[in-house]
C-alpha cells in the first residue's frame, strides 16, 4: 500500500484527505431495510463507501463483535433510518483520514464503539470512541478487543455506576454464560460479591461457576424466586442485573431485597411492559435502565474505563470467551444461534479484506 493526498469537495468546503491506498467506491456490509426476523438481513456487496469529512477517518475495519443490540434495531424495538448498517464494535486500521486530523496516522491500528461496523469500511470522527492499538497485535489479540468493547464495558461501567457492588452482597445476574454474563461473574468475583447465576442449561451453569458465580440456578427446571431465597436466607438480592426484559421482570421484583437495586438492561424477550412505579414502593426498590454509550459520554469517563478494560485484558485479571467466528456474509446463521440460546461467551464476524 502507498499514501496519497486527495481533494474532496464536502458542503462547498475544500478538504484534503490522506489515504493509504485507492479506496474503492463499494463496499460489502450487512442491513436491513426492513423490520423483521433474520429473513429481513441483507448481505450487500456493492454499497457506497461512506466519504469522509476534515475531522474524520475511514477505518478497514478486520474484526466486529456481535451484540444483542442488533437484534433490537432489526426488530424495531430500536428505532433506526433505513438503510441501516448493522454493528456496534470493531476492530480496524486508519486507510483515510481528512487534513484537520491529528490524533491518528493512517495506518494506525484502532479499536473503537460506532454503529454500522457490520462493513467493510467506517467513518468516524477523530475524538470518538477510539483506542488505539499496538501496531504489532496478533490476530487473536484483535480478535478478543473486537468482541470484547461493548460486552466488557457494559458490566465494568454497571457495577460502578448503576449499582456500585461491595464486597459481600448478593447479585442475580441473568444469562450468567452469555458474552456479558461471563465477564460479569469474573468482575463480580472479583469485587468480593456473591454472584448468583441463571442460565438455561447445567452446562452453562458449570462454566459460569468456572468463571466466578457461586451458586446456580437453571431457568429451565429451578423455582428462581425459591431459590434466591435459598440462597440467601430469605433476604433477597441487594442487585439484579437484567438483561432478559419482559420475561423476568415479575420474578426480579421478587427477588431484589428492600432497599435493593434492579438494573433492567436487556429485551432478549422483549420489552418490559409499561407498570406503576408504585409497585417499588413497598421494598423501597430502585429501577434503573442504563445504557453503556452513556457512561462513557465524557472523553475522560472513556479514556477511564476504557484504559482499565485493556488493562484487566492484558493483565490477564479478565478473560474473554471468542466461542466462534462467522465470515460477514454469514452474519444470519451467527444471529440465529444467539437468538436461539446455542451460544456461550462472544460470537465475532471477520470482515473480508
Amino acid at each position: 500500500m502507498f499514501s496519497a493526498v486527495r481533494s474532496v469537495v464536502s458542503s462547498g468546503i475544500k478538504t484534503s484527505i490522506r489515504t493509504m491506498s485507492t479506496i474503492p467506491g463499494v463496499q460489502k456490509v450487512v442491513l436491513i431495510r426492513e423490520n423483521g426476523g433474520p429473513e429481513v438481513l441483507k448481505y450487500e456487496e456493492d454499497y457506497p463507501v461512506p466519504k469522509i469529512g476534515a475531522t474524520d477517518l475511514l477505518i478497514k475495519n478486520k474484526y466486529a463483535g456481535i451484540n444483542f443490540i442488533e437484534v433490537y434495531f432489526r426488530k424495531g424495538i430500536y428505532p433506526s433510518e433505513k438503510p441501516y448498517v448493522l454493528g456496534r464494535e470493531a476492530v480496524g486500521e486508519v486507510v483515510a483520514k481528512g487534513d484537520q486530523v491529528d490524533k491518528y496516522n493512517v495506518g494506525d491500528k484502532v479499536a473503537y464503539l460506532s454503529a454500522s461496523t457490520f462493513a467493510q469500511f467506517t467513518k468516524y470522527p477523530q475524538n470518538g470512541h477510539l483506542i488505539k492499538l499496538p501496531k504489532d497485535i496478533s490476530a487473536e489479540k484483535e480478535k478478543i478487543i473486537a468482541g470484547s468493547l461493548v460486552q466488557g464495558l457494559t458490566p465494568l461501567t454497571f457495577i460502578d455506576e448503576a449499582y456500585n457492588v461491595q464486597k459481600g452482597d448478593f447479585i442475580l445476574v441473568y444469562a450468567a454464560a452469555g458474552g456479558v454474563g461471563l465477564i460479569f461473574d469474573q468482575l463480580l468475583k472479583a469485587r468480593g460479591a456473591r454472584t448468583i447465576a441463571v442460565a438455561s442449561t447445567d452446562e452453562k451453569l458449570q462454566l459460569a461457576k468456572e468463571y466466578g458465580a457461586e451458586f446456580l440456578i437453571n431457568s429451565t427446571k429451578d423455582d428462581i424466586v425459591e431459590k434466591v431465597k435459598e440462597f440467601t436466607n430469605g433476604e433477597g438480592v441487594a442487585a439484579a442485573f437484567d438483561s432478559i426484559g419482559k420475561d423476568t421482570f415479575e420474578t426480579t421484583l421478587q427477588v431484589v431485597k428492600r432497599k435493593g437495586t434492579i438494573v433492567s438492561f436487556g429485551n432478549a424477550s422483549g420489552a418490559v411492559p409499561p407498570f406503576s412505579i408504585n409497585r417499588l414502593s413497598p421494598k423501597n426498590l430502585k429501577l434503573v435502565r442504563p445504557q453503556l454509550f452513556a457512561y462513557v459520554a465524557d472523553p475522560s469517563e472513556w479514556e477511564h474505563y476504557s484504559s482499565e478494560l485493556i488493562r484487566l485484558i492484558d493483565s490477564g485479571e479478565l478473560k474473554i470467551t471468542i466461542s466462534k467466528v462467522y465470515p460477514l456474509k454469514d452474519y444470519k446463521e451467527a444471529t440465529e444461534d444467539l437468538e436461539s440460546r446455542k451460544t456461550v461467551g462472544k460470537l465475532i464476524l471477520e470482515i473480508p479484506e
